[in-house]
C-alpha cells in the first residue's frame, strides 16, 4: 500500500472590489484597533471560526494583494492571490464556493468579490500582473460641499472652478506618456527601488454625467483621468492629476509638465501637491494570457473565445471570453 495522499492546496485568483471610505487602504493592519484595511475583512471571512462552516481551510489563509491602494483609494477591480488547503482526500473547492463562502462571511458592506478563479500554484497577483489602469474622477462647477450630491461624496475631487481647459491638460499628459523617471511624481515612503516606469495612456475626457445629480443640477460637468501602466510609484497617480489640474485651471502651461518631469524633484511647487484620495478608483488589473478582469470580456488587445488551456483555469462564470 502506498503512502496516503497529504493536504491538498489549490491557489485562486479573486477579483474584488470596495470604497475605500472606511479603510486605511487595503493592506491588512496589524496590531491596531482602530485603523484597519480591505485585507483585514478578506481574511476575517476565512478566519478558522468562519471558514470552518464552508471551506475548512487546514492553515490560515492570507491573501497576496495585487495593488496596493492608500486610505480612502476605491477599487472598482483588484486582485489578490491565496491559498486553501484542504484535508488529506477532500478534492479542492470550486471557484464558485470560494466566491460565495467569502461573500457569505465578509463583515464590511463595502467589500465584495466580484469573482474567483483556478490558477497555477506558482502565480503571483501582484508580479504577474501585466497591466493597471487607474480612474481619477473630477467633478467642476462645485462652489460648496452642500452642492454635491450626497450620492457623490467621498467618490469624486470636486472643483471650485466652472470649467478646465481640458485641450491643455490632454496636450501636457502627452509629455508623460513612455518610459521616464517619474521620480518628480513620488511620495516619501515608496518600498520602490527605481523611479523608472512606462506610461502606456495618460487621458483626459468628460463624463457623460453620474446618475446620483438631478436635472436641475445641471451647472455640474464630470471628468474621467485614466492612467494606464504596468505598475505605478507611491502616489504617483494623485501627483499626476494635481499637476494636470493645475493646467486645466491655467495655473501651469502644458509645456511646463515635461520640465517638472525632467527635474525628478518631488519637492516642486506644483508636483509637491497630492490630489484627494477619495477621487482615486483603481479600475483593472490584467494578467496577460490570463485575460482581463471581470468587467471586461477582452485580452489585452484582442477578442477571446475562452481561456488559454495551458493555463488551466477555472472560473466561477461562465466563459464569456476574458477577464495597475
Amino acid at each position: 500500500m502506498g503512502p496516503a495522499a497529504g493536504p491538498v492546496t489549490a491557489r485562486y485568483l479573486v477579483y474584488f472590489q470596495y470604497l475605500g471610505t472606511d479603510f486605511n487602504g487595503v493592506a491588512a493592519v496589524r496590531g491596531c484597533q482602530r485603523a484597519v484595511g480591505v485585507q483585514n475583512y478578506l481574511e476575517a471571512a476565512l478566519s478558522p471560526q468562519e471558514a470552518a462552516k464552508r471551506l475548512n481551510s487546514v492553515v490560515p489563509v492570507k491573501f497576496t494583494i495585487s495593488s496596493r491602494t492608500d486610505a480612502g483609494v476605491h477599487a472598482l477591480c483588484n486582485a489578490a492571490h491565496l491559498d486553501v488547503q484542504r484535508r488529506s482526500g477532500q478534492a479542492p473547492f470550486s471557484p464558485e464556493v470560494l466566491a460565495e463562502a467569502l461573500n457569505a462571511h465578509l463583515k464590511h458592506p463595502a467589500i465584495r468579490i466580484v469573482q474567483a478563479f483556478r490558477v497555477p500554484g506558482d502565480f503571483h497577483a501582484r508580479h504577474a500582473a501585466t497591466s493597471r489602469t487607474y480612474l481619477y474622477r473630477l467633478v467642476t462647477g462645485c462652489h460648496r460641499p452642500d452642492q454635491l450630491s450626497v450620492f457623490e461624496r467621498n467618490r469624486c475631487w470636486a472643483l471650485r472652478a466652472g470649467c478646465l481647459d481640458v485641450d491643455a491638460m490632454q496636450e501636457a499628459a502627452q509629455h508623460l506618456l513612455g518610459t521616464h523617471d517619474f521620480s518628480a511624481f513620488q511620495s516619501a515612503g515608496s518600498p520602490a527601488t527605481g523611479a523608472v516606469r512606462t506610461l502606456r495612456r495618460a487621458s483626459v475626457s468628460p463624463d457623460p454625467g453620474s446618475p446620483f445629480v438631478l436635472a436641475q443640477e445641471n451647472r455640474l460637468q464630470f471628468w474621467n483621468l485614466e492612467f494606464e501602466s504596468r505598475s505605478f510609484l507611491y502616489r504617483q497617480v494623485r501627483r499626476m492629476t494635481s499637476v494636470l489640474v493645475a493646467v486645466g485651471l491655467g495655473a501651469l502651461m502644458p509645456a511646463q509638465v515635461k520640465v517638472i518631469l525632467e527635474s525628478r524633484d518631488p519637492l516642486g511647487r506644483h508636483q509637491a501637491r497630492v490630489a484627494p484620495a477619495h477621487g482615486l478608483f483603481l479600475k483593472s488589473v490584467l494578467y496577460g494570457s490570463l485575460g482581463g478582469n471581470p468587467a471586461s470580456v477582452q485580452q489585452e488587445g484582442k477578442e477571446t473565445s475562452g481561456w488559454p488551456k495551458n493555463l488551466q483555469l477555472e472560473t466561477s462564470s461562465p466563459k464569456t471570453g476574458g477577464l495597475e
